[in-house]
């Protein structure tokens, strides 16, 4: 079995129910968030929207610098939970494809993060799919979760019922 058949199952079930909470967001609630330090729902809805890509850089380049010139990489915020799903449709396509079609020595192979040129790490691509792209997906998502919780919407099954998707 090659890593990139490893990786796929994973991929798959966690763009599914991924894409199932971004279906959720409450339109009019884009700008609320829980305390003024945290991010909004419809910025985290845009960065979960847009993190695949991230896979598609891992394999097709050597490195990526989210902040050349000292500017962070931003994405255009997303107007609706509709346009959210699109985006990540597009990008879970992108990055599925990328996945499959790597090598395992393209996947053991080193990729580098920099930060306005600076190296932040530099791994072998297979573990930056898997930490940068799968468990920081994860993270964002449970984050989103508890919004929809706090803001009244049913938050969806993930690794078992949800309090709102019990079948007991």
């Amino acid at each position: 079995m090659t890593i990139a058949e490893m990786l796929l199952p994973e991929f798959d079930r966690e763009v599914a129910v991924t894409r199932k909470t971004l279906e959720r967001v409450p339109d009019g609630r884009l700008e609320w968030r829980p305390h003024e330090k945290s991010t909004t729902m419809g910025g985290l809805a845009t960065h979960l929207s847009n993190l695949l890509t991230w896979a598609v850089h891992i394999i097709e380049k050597d490195s990526i610098d989210i902040a050349p010139g000292g500017t962070p990489l931003r994405a255009e915020p997303v107007g609706s939970a509709a346009e959210a799903v699109e985006i990540f449709d597009r990008n879970a396509s992108a990055a599925r494809a990328a996945i499959a079609g790597a090598t395992d020595e393209r996947l053991a192979g080193t990729w580098t993060l920099f930060a306005n040129g600076q190296q932040i790490f530099a791994q072998p691509r297979a573990g930056v799919l898997r930490g940068m792209v799968l468990n920081h997906m994860i993270h964002h998502r449970a984050q989103l979760g508890v919004y929809l919780r706090l803001n009244d919407v049913p938050v969806p099954a993930v690794y078992g019922p949800s309090a709102d998707e019990s079948p007991f």
